[in-house]
């Protein structure tokens, strides 16, 4: 006979969940005089962060929009883009970010892809939108308007929502580039993006008192979903800027005593390479993130010369696993400078040859990941889940807490 307790185990109820929205929710119970987030000039704590969130779901639910509904964002980094992405968490609709470089036929092929109805967009770029024939219900400022979403989420009373969101439902629509087709839509749950933030604060040693700064896009999953998110979940006090500028980021780190930093391999060449690389005082940096490709190797050792206190974690991933896969943490760059590393927390890789053997150590193969934070799809189709199974990817049978 079945037993009717196992089956509530099994099936948890959404109340019992933990979902992205719940990220700023735990961290304003612990810490809710914290600061969370620094834009411009602005500055929001935790506490402040977790209502502004709440207005901000309750401002798009008012629009018409309903549980599972796709909204594009279109905009640079902000706290307005951060709010714009808890907040369609804490809606249960699902977000989809769009890069702040595409216009026209590119633009119009993710908007219109994804099913989106609404875009939430930054001013500047609302031109960009205007040029489209594009089939969507409304564009709602990000910031910068009396109409804008920030406004909605900055003042008010904080109102209950009546939504209910499961770890199982969709997050996240994250565009990925591939090379035979046009971009897809990697599906990601915040089920899975619970679980990759949960690997990034392990294996990146991610703490509250790091001071991070922030200036890759926030569309990319890398800087929102292996640094932001899961900064924001030990209780951090994050910087965020909308675009990156070598010399306004060595002021910032000298000025403002950051701790951490993550960037691409190219904008490390250009901080090591600028002027005030040199005369600019780091000695607070202890922990330096890299990613995308391999660091260049004289500016690897200029580096961690001048810095010899300074830690250097090479991040290995893609965007249908969350993205961080494999870590090449800082006690291992001396002896295995060309790897990337190994599995972190929830992800277990293998490599294997055509037929789906593992390859000897040292041979060439293809790498195939089964982790909870994989996407449970690609594209708008679930059938393309076929695919993630037959390469032993994407939804793994159960596996032990």
């Amino acid at each position: 006979m079945p037993n009717p307790g196992l089956a509530a185990a099994a099936a948890p109820p959404a109340s019992l969940s933990s979902t992205i929205a719940d990220v700023p929710r735990r961290s304003a119970s612990r810490t809710p005089n914290r600061v969370a987030v620094r834009f411009a000039d602005r500055t929001w704590t935790y506490a402040e962060l977790d209502a502004a969130v709440t207005r901000a779901a309750a401002h798009l639910l008012s629009l018409g929009l309903a549980h599972g509904d796709r909204v594009a964002a279109y905009g640079k980094n902000s706290d307005a883009y951060l709010i714009g992405f808890l907040a369609c968490a804490r809606a249960g609709l699902v977000h989809v970010p769009v890069n702040y470089n595409l216009t026209g036929a590119e633009l119009a092929y993710l908007v219109t892809q994804s099913g989106s109805r609404t875009v939430l967009a930054d001013p500047a770029l609302r031109g960009h939108l205007d040029d489209l024939d594009l089939d969507v219900d409304r564009v709602v400022p990000l910031r910068d308007a009396d109409d804008s979403l920030l406004a909605a989420a900055g003042a008010g009373e904080v109102p209950e929502l009546d939504v209910t969101v499961a770890d199982t439902d969709l997050a996240q629509l994250l565009y990925t580039s591939g090379t035979t087709s046009r971009p897809k839509g990697a599906m990601m749950t915040h089920r899975a993006l619970v679980h990759e933030y949960l690997s990034c604060i392990v294996d990146l040693d991610l703490t509250a008192d790091d001071a991070p700064l922030h200036v890759m896009p926030l569309y990319h999953s890398a800087q929102m979903h292996v640094f932001l998110l899961p900064w924001l979940a030990v209780g951090a006090t994050n910087t965020i800027v909308e675009t990156p500028d070598p010399a306004d980021i060595l002021r910032r780190m000298a000025d403002d005593r950051h701790g951490a930093f993550f960037a691409a391999p190219t904008l490390w060449v250009a901080l090591a390479n600028h002027p005030d690389f040199g005369t600019r005082d780091l000695s607070t940096l202890r922990k330096a993130y890299y990613g995308a490709s391999i660091m260049p190797g004289p500016i690897l050792e200029r580096l961690r010369t001048t810095l010899p206190e300074l830690g250097f974690y090479n991040c290995f991933g893609q965007s249908e696993i969350g993205p961080l896969a494999c870590v090449l943490r800082p006690e291992d760059h001396d002896t295995r400078p060309d790897s990337a590393g190994r599995p972190v927390l929830f992800v277990e890789a293998r490599v294997v040859d055509t037929d789906g053997n593992d390859v000897e150590p040292g041979g060439e193969g293809e790498i195939v990941y089964r982790s909870r934070s994989c996407a449970s799809a690609t594209g708008t189709n679930p059938r393309s889940r076929l695919k993630f199974l037959v390469a032993g990817m994407g939804v793994p049978p159960p596996m032990r807490a």
